[in-house]
C-alpha cells in the first residue's frame, strides 16, 4: 500500500452507512495505524486490520448473545480504544448505539437505559459496573452487561469484553458481513441523550444517513485529512467526539486516545504530536493561560499577536510582507510563537473548537502563533455540526462560527432564532412527540440560539432564546436553579448567575433593601446604606455563606466561584426588571458587563 503523507486531501471510504464505514476502512488502510494509546509509559499503535478483527469479534459476540438488528445497546465508559471496539461492534451487528456519560450517576444511567429500552450495556470497569448493579432491577429490558476492564470486580453474571470476543471468534465472518451490509441509511445509528438542563434528558434519534452526511461534509471541507493523527480526550458519549471518530476512520487516519488523566492532557499532546486537535474552549483557555503566564508586558504581547495575525493573513493571501513587518514577526516567532506551537507537539496543522463559545482574542492569539483554532457550531440535533470556519483565505472570521457546511442550510427567523436544515438534521426525540414538534417545523430545526448571518454567510451567535449558560468547558447549566436558591436567603433580593463562554460561574448579588437594616444591626454596622454595605467584608462573608450553601447541592462545574454585590437593588425603574418583576437578563448582562469583567480579571 502506498503511504499517504500528512496533509494530503482525500475522499472517505464512500460507505453508505456508518455500519460499513469501518469494514471499508480496514480494506483500504490495512496495516496503517488506526489507534494509538498509552500502555504504561509507551504509546502503542494498532493497525486497521487489528481494529477490524476486534470489531468483528465484538459484533459476532453480540450476535451470539441473541442481539437482533435494531436493538439498542449502551456504552458507559471513558474515551478509550475499547469504546471504539464496542461502538463499531454494535453498529456492524446492525444494532443501535446509545451513549452514556461516564460521569453520570446511577440514577442518570438508569434513566437512559430504561428510556432507550437498551438490551445490553458495555461498562468500563468495576466502578461503572456498580452503577448498573444499583439500578438494573429498574431496567426491565436490560439482559446483558459486558465489562471492558474487570480488574478484581465481582462480575456476577456479567461478561468480560474478552469473553464476548471469544464467543464472536466461534462464528462465521460471513455472518458479520451480512449484518453490516443489511443496514440501510434510514436505520437508526445513535441515540444521544441531551444533558437535560431543561428537564429530563431527551433522546435524539440519529440515523446512519444523518451521520454519514455530516461525516461527508467534514471530509469534503478537509477539516480532517488523510495522514492526520487526532488526539481525543473529549468523551465519546458526546456528539462532537463521535463525529471525530467517524471522520478519522473514514479517512484512514489515526485516532490517539488520551491517557484518561485530566492532568496529563497537555503532556499527552506534546508526546503524541497530533496534526489535528478537536477540543472545547476551556482547554484552549488553559493553554492560552499557560502560554501567556510569563508575559510581563501585556502591551507587547498584544502587538506580537497583531503582527502574527497580519503576517499570516498576508502570506495566505499570497501578498508580499514588508521587511520591517517581517522583522517584527521573526522576533515574535523566536520569543513566543514557536514556544506556543511546541505545546501542541511538532506536527499540529489545525485545531477545532466547539460545544461552547470562545473569546475571539484567544483565537487570534493561536492563529498568530501558527496554530489555527477554527470555531464551529452545531448541536446533537444536527449530528454534531452545521457550520465551521476553515483556515483558507476568506473562509474564516474571528468571532463567527463559520459558514454552513456542504449540504447544510442556515437562516435566521424573524425573531432572530437560528434555523438549520439539511440531511444531518435528527429525526426527533425518542418517545417525546411534543418536544419533536416544537423543534422541527417543515424540515427546519429551531435551535433556540439567536444569531445573525453576514453578507458572506458567516454565522454569528448572539444569544440564547432560553437562559441556559454554556460554560467554556461545554457544560450546559440552568442559572435559574442557582439563582432561586440564593434568593431564598433573607438578605439577598436578586441574584444573576453569569458564565456563558467563561471558565466558571460568577454571580451578581443585590441586597434586600427592606432587610438591610436588620443585617446591619446583626453585623454591628453603623450604616445600612446599600452602597456602603456592598463593600463591607462582613456583608460579603454573609453572602459567601449563602453561596456555599447553594454550591453544596451541585457538582463542581455548576458551582458559583466568585461574586460581586451591586450597590443597588434591581428594579423596574432602572430597567432591570419586567412588570412581572422578572430579571431582564440581557439588560443586566449589558449594564454590568464591566463589573463581570472585573470579577474575572481579579481572579487572574
Amino acid at each position: 500500500m502506498e503511504a499517504v503523507t500528512a496533509g494530503a486531501k482525500a475522499a472517505g471510504t464512500g460507505s453508505k452507512t456508518i455500519a460499513d464505514l469501518l469494514p471499508l476502512a480496514v480494506e483500504r488502510s490495512g496495516e496503517a495505524s488506526a489507534q494509538r494509546f498509552k500502555v504504561g509509559d509507551e504509546w502503542k499503535d494498532v493497525s486497521y486490520a487489528d481494529l477490524g478483527e476486534a470489531v468483528r469479534e465484538v459484533a459476532l459476540g453480540l450476535v451470539d448473545l441473541g442481539i437482533e438488528p435494531g436493538e439498542k445497546i449502551s456504552i458507559l465508559a471513558h474515551t478509550r480504544p475499547e469504546w471504539t471496539h464496542a461502538c463499531f461492534g454494535i453498529l456492524t451487528a446492525g444494532a443501535t448505539l446509545v451513549t452514556i456519560y461516564q460521569t453520570n450517576s446511577p440514577e442518570e444511567c438508569q434513566y437512559v437505559l430504561h428510556h432507550s429500552d437498551s438490551r445490553a450495556v458495555f461498562v468500563e470497569d468495576g466502578e461503572q459496573l456498580a452503577k448498573i448493579r444499583a439500578v438494573e432491577d429498574d431496567c426491565p429490558e436490560l439482559k446483558h452487561v459486558i465489562v471492558m476492564e474487570p480488574g478484581d470486580a465481582d462480575l456476577g453474571d456479567a461478561l468480560t469484553l474478552d469473553q464476548l470476543r471469544e464467543r464472536g471468534r466461534g462464528r462465521d465472518a460471513a455472518e458479520w458481513k451480512a449484518r453490516y451490509e443489511a443496514v440501510t441509511p434510514d436505520d437508526m445509528c445513535l441515540y444521544i441523550y441531551t444533558s437535560g438542563t431543561t428537564g429530563p434528558p431527551k433522546g435524539c434519534l440519529l440515523t446512519h444517513a444523518n451521520y454519514r452526511a455530516i461525516t461527508d461534509a467534514v471530509v469534503q471541507d478537509a477539516v480532517l485529512e488523510q495522514g492526520d493523527s487526532s488526539y481525543l480526550f473529549l468523551p465519546l458519549a458526546h456528539a462532537f467526539a463521535i463525529l471525530i471518530q467517524f471522520a478519522t476512520f473514514d479517512l484512514g487516519a489515526t485516532l490517539a486516545y488520551w491517557s484518561r488523566d485530566p492532568k496529563m492532557i497537555i503532556a499527552d499532546i506534546a508526546q503524541v504530536s497530533p496534526s489535528f486537535f478537536p477540543s472545547v474552549p476551556r482547554m484552549f483557555e488553559k493553554i492560552y493561560t499557560l502560554a501567556t503566564a510569563g508575559a510581563e508586558d501585556k502591551e507587547q504581547l498584544e502587538k506580537a499577536v497583531q503582527v502574527g495575525v497580519k503576517v499570516r493573513m498576508m502570506r495566505d493571501a499570497g501578498e508580499q510582507v514588508p521587511e520591517q513587518l517581517q522583522q517584527a514577526f521573526d522576533q515574535a516567532e523566536e520569543k513566543l510563537f514557536k514556544n506556543v506551537r511546541g505545546l501542541f507537539g511538532q506536527n499540529i496543522r489545525e485545531c477545532v473548537t466547539g460545544a461552547a463559545p470562545i473569546a475571539p482574542e484567544i483565537l487570534e492569539f493561536f492563529y498568530a502563533c501558527g496554530v489555527p483554532v477554527m470555531e464551529g457550531y452545531g448541536m446533537t440535533e444536527t449530528s454534531t455540526s452545521a457550520t465551521v470556519n476553515r483556515p483558507e483565505p476568506g473562509r474564516f472570521r474571528f468571532g463567527s462560527v463559520g459558514q454552513a457546511q456542504p449540504g447544510v442550510e442556515v437562516k435566521i427567523a424573524d425573531d432572530g432564532e437560528v434555523l438549520i436544515k439539511g440531511p444531518n438534521i435528527f429525526q426527533g426525540y425518542y418517545k417525546n412527540d411534543e418536544a419533536t414538534e416544537s423543534a422541527l417545523h417543515e424540515g427546519w430545526l429551531h435551535t433556540g440560539d439567536l444569531g445573525r448571518l453576514d453578507e458572506d454567510g458567516f454565522l454569528y451567535i448572539t444569544g440564547r432564546k432560553k437562559d441556559i449558560i454554556i460554560t467554556a468547558g461545554g457544560k450546559n447549566i440552568t442559572p435559574a436553579n442557582l439563582e432561586n436558591g440564593l434568593k431564598q436567603n433573607r438578605w439577598i433580593s436578586q441574584a444573576v448567575v453569569v458564565g456563558d463562554r467563561r471558565p466558571y460561574l460568577v454571580a451578581l448579588i443585590t441586597l434586600d433593601p427592606e432587610e438591610a437594616p436588620a443585617l446591619a444591626q446583626e453585623l454591628g454596622l453603623a450604616d445600612a446604606d446599600l452602597a456602603s454595605m456592598a463593600k463591607d467584608e462582613k456583608v460579603r462573608a454573609e453572602v459567601q455563606k449563602a453561596i456555599d450553601d447553594v454550591n453544596s447541592h451541585v457538582g463542581p462545574v455548576e458551582q458559583i466561584k466568585r461574586f460581586e454585590i451591586l450597590d443597588h437593588d434591581l428594579s423596574q425603574e432602572t430597567g432591570e426588571l419586567t412588570p412581572t418583576l422578572k430579571v431582564k437578563r440581557n439588560v443586566v448582562h449589558e449594564k454590568f458587563a464591566d463589573v463581570v469583567d472585573g470579577i474575572y480579571e481579579a481572579a487572574r
